[in-house]
């Protein structure tokens, strides 16, 4: 199975995905899941429901995020193609703390965690490989956490620039250049920060050198003007601060 290319050439604004590694076991493993189309709009699952379904995003986004009981939304990533989504409360057996909807009309594989429960015991691969995905995003979510906390909205929404450059973006002579379009909408709801907020910061960094732009990307400078290290696999971007 193939993911399909043609999203490719379309604005991208995913900030999460997988390794081409889980990518491909999980695919080899497709006849475990149904294969499913979601309309631009329609819910892959809602925040509170109980569920043993989770999801392999194979084209399209789809936002990932809980609402607080004013009724305000937190985004806590938008995901595209390469993703798995769900996977946590799918074997919990608890009510699931976010909603996740289709940001754009969607493909996915629909996975079902009491099938998989004897798949584990002849392919233990899958197993680790999701025991990996779930430590990513917990080591991703306690980073956030920290500098929600702790650092002042520049901190945030720079961290947040810096870790989407790392796992999605290319090298330049500049530096670490996003190869995904956030919004400063999309920034704010996902750094506790408003619109206004992201803007004004985006200014100051630029000013100060910290943050450059090429077209509509956004580009993180090299420190310093030396060669730095970025990572090199998703693992390691998701631990950038």
């Amino acid at each position: 199975m193939q993911i399909d290319s043609r999203f490719m050439s379309e604005r991208r604004q995913e900030t999460w995905g997988l390794s081409p590694e889980d990518v491909e076991l999980w695919l080899r493993h497709d006849y475990l899941a149904d294969r499913l189309r979601i309309r631009k709009g329609n819910l892959l699952y809602g925040q509170g429901e109980v569920s043993p379904h989770f999801f392999l995003i194979l084209s399209g986004e789809v936002r990932i995020s809980c609402f607080e009981e004013d009724g305000q939304e937190i985004t806590i990533e938008v995901m595209g193609p390469n993703a798995l989504c769900g996977d946590a409360p799918a074997f919990d057996g608890l009510p699931r703390f976010s909603t996740a909807v289709a940001l754009r009309d969607a493909e996915v594989l629909r996975f079902d965690a009491r099938r998989l429960r004897d798949a584990f015991a002849t392919h233990p691969e899958l197993a680790l490989s999701l025991l990996r995905i779930v430590s990513i995003k917990q080591r991703v979510l306690a980073i956030r956490l920290e500098y929600s906390f702790s650092f002042p909205p520049e901190e945030r929404i720079f961290q947040l620039l810096r870790r989407v450059a790392a796992t999605f973006g290319t090298t330049t002579e500049q530096g670490r250049e996003m190869t995904v379009h956030l919004t400063h909408e999309q920034v704010g709801r996902m750094t506790g920060t408003s619109r206004v907020t992201v803007t004004r910061v985006i200014n100051r960094l630029r000013k100060r050198g910290q943050l450059l732009m090429h077209g509509q990307r956004f580009v993180i400078p090299r420190e310093g003007g030396s060669g730095e290290a970025w990572p090199q696999t998703r693992a390691e971007a998701s631990n950038t601060r």
